[in-house]
């Protein structure tokens, strides 16, 4: 079992010893938040207020403030409390969450586990590659290897869990939502693969689903790449919570009460067994992108057990998919990592309505505030535009002059960015 250690910077200690409890933050989070991967109900949608369109790196900046290490994770913010995780060294080796002011960008409090072995990564995948998530009590933290971790919104911890060791050559990178009164993780790529929900008062396991891993966890037993970073996306089935996650070879929904397999898609590809992207779901219809260009698969969530024969339709030779898209008015927009493509296609069929090229990849998923679309490309530039079903409708370019692969977080009327090398709040 790996011991770790924790450590509380002189900023947080002062918190440890404030007594009034709404100095941070009060005990729920409220409907303008962003408290996880992909807003509070991880669609992409910010559920209030009128968001800036343009910015730059020295205009309609209300704060930025310089992080540790790169990473590809996103932050949250909860309650008046921008969350993010970083690295303190560049093999992964200290591992954080940081806690800052949402309104000047203060460093509140941080907290950090160590691990004594280096886990291998890919150079375009740092170790700080998930995103907290936060019910407005507590902040949980997955840093894979470095174990899964809750926090008070003082920055005391609450508890922490060794899972085991994930070792993938290219990192990881899915994050942990909360759901009701549990943690729903996706602990995969690597020889392990489960999702999980953990007790949120107590990190006590109350299901555990394992899948099966056919190869050694980076290959299958065909030689052909694999894994799964994909973030869990939750639903209701009949008054149920579902929660729907992409794996490897399939699609599953799994009773968030229960952990039992509600159905499941199977998604084979030529090209391995890849899932980046998280599914876009839109009522009993569910769009996913297999990574590494592999297929575009559509179908209806409906019934039980194998539902692979539901699909609508299935298309090839995709652009990766990395980021995650969304749906709306029957359309589907999704970003490219290769070819760098914005996209709109015709949910019921596929069809492609219109494409724009941009010049560097998208990694982040897309953000939306009302019919507005924001996504952030590898060059940290990002992009503003209308949702049309007919053309590509630009509203800006909003360059930061430094390289991202997160996604923004859009919060009462404020957009949070994450970049290589800070943390930018734009108003």
């Amino acid at each position: 079992m790996r011991r770790y250690t924790v450590v509380v910077s002189s900023a947080a200690f002062f918190c440890f010893l404030c007594l009034c409890q709404g100095f941070i933050g009060g005990d729920e989070a409220t409907a303008g938040d962003w408290s996880q991967f992909r807003g509070t109900n991880v669609d992409g949608v910010a559920s209030t207020g009128d968001y800036p369109t343009e910015w730059s790196a020295t205009e309609n900046v209300r704060w930025s403030v310089a992080l540790p290490q790169p990473g590809n994770g996103s932050p949250i913010v909860v309650d008046g409390n921008v969350f993010v995780c970083s690295v303190e060294d560049p093999k992964g080796l200290a591992r954080s969450l940081l806690c800052f002011d949402a309104d000047n960008g203060r460093q509140r409090w941080s907290r950090t586990v160590t691990l004594a072995e280096e886990m291998p990564t890919h150079k375009t995948n740092p170790y700080a590659g998930g995103t907290p998530a936060s019910d407005g009590k507590r902040v949980v933290v997955w840093h894979a290897t470095a174990g899964l971790h809750a926090y008070n919104m003082n920055g005391a911890p609450l508890w922490s869990r060794d899972l085991g060791e994930f070792r993938h050559m290219w990192g990881y990178g899915s994050s942990p939502i909360i759901v009701g009164d549990r943690v729903i993780l996706n602990s995969g790529p690597g020889k392990q693969v489960f999702v999980a929900a953990f007790d949120i008062d107590s990190g006590e396991t109350l299901w555990r689903h394992d899948e099966p891993v056919a190869g050694d966890g980076e290959r299958n037993a065909e030689g052909k790449y694999m894994g799964t970073w994909s973030t869990p996306v939750p639903i209701q089935r009949d008054g149920r919570p579902l929660v729907v996650v992409a794996m490897h070879e399939r699609i599953l929904a799994l009773d968030v009460q229960t952990g039992v397999v509600e159905w499941f898609f199977r998604v084979e590809s030529d090209r391995g067994d890849l899932a980046y992207s998280s599914p876009i779901i839109q009522g009993d219809l569910c769009v996913f992108n297999a990574g590494f260009k592999g297929p575009t698969v559509a179908f209806e969530m409906k019934g039980q057990g194998d539902i692979t024969g539901q699909q609508l339709w299935r298309t090839e030779n995709n652009p990766q998919s990395i980021g995650t898209g969304i749906i709306r008015d029957g359309l589907v927009y999704r970003l490219g990592a290769g070819p760098n493509l914005i996209e709109c296609l015709d949910l019921k069929s596929g069809t492609t309505q219109w494409q724009q090229r941009n010049k560097a990849a998208f990694w982040g998923s897309i953000a939306l505030a009302g019919q507005t679309a924001y996504a952030t490309d590898q060059s940290g530039n990002t992009i503003v535009f209308r949702l049309s079903p007919d053309q590509f409708v630009p509203i800006a370019q909003n360059p930061l002059d430094d390289s991202s692969n997160a996604t923004p977080a859009l919060a009462a009327g404020r957009i949070y960015l994450r970049t290589n090398q800070k943390l930018w709040c734009v108003e």
